[in-house]
């Protein structure tokens, strides 16, 4: 042996996407999973052998090689062109991961990723409220008390997607007794922690979305992610972020897909969808490059003008469809070619958290801020 280190494996910059049998699989599923007649362990069990979990993971931990999060963002809008559902879940999955991985607790890591990445284990990320507490939209809905052996959690989880039942880890933000706030690991066995039947949707129903409350739950040392929240949430957001954004990417995509089949010359509707994919194309390549070189840590008004106006496109690009396709569109499954479903689909953008307004006073406040 040299002793000379190897050289990092150069990232490959194309975007990845799905096999054409992999696409087709989710395609004939879609709406199934929008009802909910179709749960998520199968479509994470899917996306494992494609190994989308792995996008952006180092090869140590199981990921594939030559990948970062920009192929990540990517392969959750290549999903969210068949199925915003299964776009939701791999984005719970690969979420969970990613706080895993950036904890810093490598036993706990060690012991659930390779679960997560083989979808034996459904990561459920309950993050929401604590970004929206930090934000000052929302109070910390779990609180820590001391007691034998670690913490002991009261609270609830209002709002939490791939909370597969019996088999998923979460992670959630919880207020300490001496001030401050810790993320911890939830694992669904411990007692005291419930989960109630998943929340009657609108779409989405497939994503396992339910509430868990925590009532006395123990949480020794070694279930604590992170003991200090702001060591970690402002370089795990832009990620979260940035993943999320995926979902637009893809729905608007997919959209315009249909729009461009429709024949839109001859209906005068060509500047507009030419106009939209500009700006779609322009905000994913301005996301992802800026995901890439953590340039949202420092400017994160940045991220969130992207977000808000990704989720704008896909709503507007819906509509476009809309317009191109008629009265064919407003005819109920399979005869609509999906479009009902885009329509609930694109109704979720906007308060998936953080929602479009909570982005919209955020923003506010970093302008009001800068300028005084």
């Amino acid at each position: 042996m040299s002793g000379r280190q190897a050289k990092p494996e150069p990232v490959m910059r194309a975007p990845f996407r799905l096999s054409a049998e992999t696409a087709a699989w989710l395609e004939a599923r879609a709406e199934a999973l929008d009802r909910g007649e179709l749960g998520g362990p199968p479509v994470l069990a899917r996306l494992a052998e494609a190994q989308v979990f792995g996008l952006g993971v180092a090869p140590e931990w199981g990921g594939a090689p030559g990948t970062d999060i920009g192929h990540a963002i990517e392969a959750i809008a290549d999903l969210a062109r068949h199925s915003l559902t299964a776009a939701f879940l791999a984005w719970g999955q690969r979420v969970v991961i990613e706080t895993l991985l950036r904890s810093g607790n490598v036993p706990l890591a060690r012991r659930w990723v390779p679960d997560l990445m083989a979808a034996r284990l459904a990561g459920a990320s309950g993050l929401s409220n604590v970004i929206k507490s930090l934000g000052g939209f929302d109070r910390l809905r779990i609180q820590a008390r001391e007691g034998a052996g670690g913490w002991r959690l009261d609270g609830r989880i209002d709002w939490i997607t791939n909370a597969q039942p019996d088999a998923f880890v979460a992670t959630a933000a919880t207020a300490l007794p001496q001030g401050g706030v810790a993320l911890v690991a939830l694992h669904h066995g411990l007692p005291g922690l419930q989960r109630s039947a998943d929340l009657p949707l609108l779409g989405l129903r497939g994503s396992a979305t339910a509430q868990i409350d925590l009532q006395d739950v123990r949480v020794a040392e070694d279930q604590v992610l992170q003991a200090d929240a702001r060591q970690i949430l402002p370089g795990l957001r832009p990620r979260l972020v940035g993943l999320q954004c995926g979902l637009s990417l893809g729905l608007a995509r997919a959209a315009l897909d249909v729009a461009q089949r429709a024949g839109l010359p001859g209906k005068g509707l060509q500047p507009l969808c030419d106009k939209l994919n500009e700006r779609l194309e322009g905000s994913a390549s301005a996301l992802i490059n800026g995901v890439r070189q953590d340039m949202f840590v420092s400017h994160p008004a940045a991220l969130f003008r992207l977000r808000i106006a990704l989720a704008e496109i896909a709503q507007q690009a819906v509509e476009l469809e809309l317009q191109a396709t008629g009265g064919a569109a407003y005819l109920m499954a399979p005869h609509g070619g999906g479009f009902a479903r885009r329509w609930r689909e694109a109704a979720f953008l906007p308060i998936v958290t953080p929602s479009l307004v909570q982005l919209r006073a955020e923003l506010a406040k970093l302008e009001a801020a800068a300028q005084g």
